[in-house]
């Protein structure tokens, strides 16, 4: 039997999180049947589907499960994308059995095109890249049942921050983006809430940081509560949160909901009772220029949330 190796003392920061298994040698690794994933195995490819390749969803994975499926700006649209370049109806899918799909321009303003070439009407295959208007631009393919899998896994990671599950900075600038010129198209409100931690730095001094991450955790589990479904909610870095709201201008409500539903939270861990409040600014289009850009509706927020800092934190600031 081979020697066992000395085990290493982790500091007491760690050590509180850690799980440690003291009878492993050194040389062996433990494998439990919890953590091995569960991988369906290759299959027959006939699952239809089509992934964005372009703008602020790229990886977007959309399967093909209806007999038609429609794609345009409408609200009722199957696949629904926010480009000004798209038209409401512009073209559909259709499954023609026995795994062909064919597809079909609806009379779109700006055309669709397979391979840079205009189509009216087209058999697809896997691999053929869609050009929806001028800027688009999708890929269809057959998959079988782990690479259909595989392909959402791997937009939901590439749009998530890691450790609180929110969206992630860049998804919500791109977001944003889209937002601002929907709502500029359909003459619709839209308001931005940003929030932080108060002293959250001093939180990570005198607990450490797995106990921060904890927290950080902890609030954005609150927060995804408190929003509504249609409400795009993202960590911007470090302790600073933003969540866009669509539809309304009053984001007054919301951001107390969240400023009391963080105050309420008790959070935990070996006996020590850490408190978490935020400080939020709030802002909204209507508020702003006419030619304002979606930069400057996140720096009034910003602006806001620094007042409300100033006025002794833990509360909203909206001028």
């Amino acid at each position: 039997m081979s020697a066992r190796t000395p085990q290493k003392t982790l500091p007491p920061e760690t050590a509180r999180f850690a799980v440690v298994f003291p009878d492993l040698d050194a040389h062996e690794t433990e494998v439990r049947p919890a953590e091995v994933a569960d991988i369906p195995a290759l299959g027959v490819r006939d699952r239809a589907s089509i992934t964005l390749m372009s703008g602020a969803n790229a990886g977007q994975f959309f399967s093909l499960e209806k007999n038609e499926a429609m794609i345009g700006r409408d609200v009722d649209a199957d696949i629904r994308l926010e480009d000004a370049g798209i038209s409401r109806r512009h073209a559909r899918i259709q499954n023609a059995g026995e795994g062909r799909y064919v597809l079909e321009d609806l009379g779109s303003s700006n055309g669709t095109y397979i391979g840079g070439k205009p189509v009216r009407r087209h058999e697809l295959t896997t691999g053929d890249r869609i050009q929806f208007g001028p800027r688009t631009l999708m890929r269809f393919a057959l998959l079988d049942e782990a690479e259909e899998l595989l392909q959402r896994q791997l937009f939901e990671s590439s749009i998530r921050d890691a450790l609180t599950g929110a969206f992630n900075k860049a998804y919500m600038t791109e977001r944003l983006e889209a937002e601002l010129a929907h709502a500029r198209r359909h003459k619709s409100a839209l308001a931005v809430l940003v929030f932080d931690l108060d002293e959250f730095k001093k939180t990570n001094d005198v607990h450490g940081h797995l106990v921060g991450d904890l927290v950080l955790r902890t609030v954005a589990q609150r927060v995804h509560t408190l929003i509504r479904v249609e409400d795009v909610f993202a960590r911007f870095g470090g302790e600073e949160f933003v969540v866009l709201i669509r539809g309304t201008s009053d984001g007054v409500r919301l951001a107390e909901r969240i400023r009391a539903g963080v105050e309420e939270l008790e959070i935990v861990t070996e006996g020590v009772r850490v408190k978490a409040t935020v400080s939020v600014g709030v802002a909204s289009l209507a508020e702003l220029e006419p030619n304002a850009e979606a930069s400057d509706l996140l720096h009034e927020a910003d602006t806001r949330l620094l007042n409300a800092k100033r006025a002794g934190r833990n509360q909203v600031c909206s001028t």
